[in-house]
């Protein structure tokens, strides 16, 4: 099975990472510098992940 990212799926990855990074900053205001990377971090994975799942599944 081959998943095709379109700008379009690049626009959504983007959206949910910005999203999930204001949520995760909001809940939890890390202190330091090694605490926002790894809100990004985490945010930005998780965007991948929402939108290569989204792909599979209407595929």
């Amino acid at each position: 099975m081959r998943i095709y990212l379109e700008s379009s799926h690049l626009v959504a990855i983007v959206a949910i990472a910005l999203v999930t990074a204001l949520l995760l900053a909001v809940k939890f205001r890390p202190a330091t510098w090694r605490g926002v990377l790894f809100e990004a971090v985490i945010a930005n994975v998780g965007a991948i992940l929402a939108v290569l799942a989204f792909e599979v599944l209407t595929a």
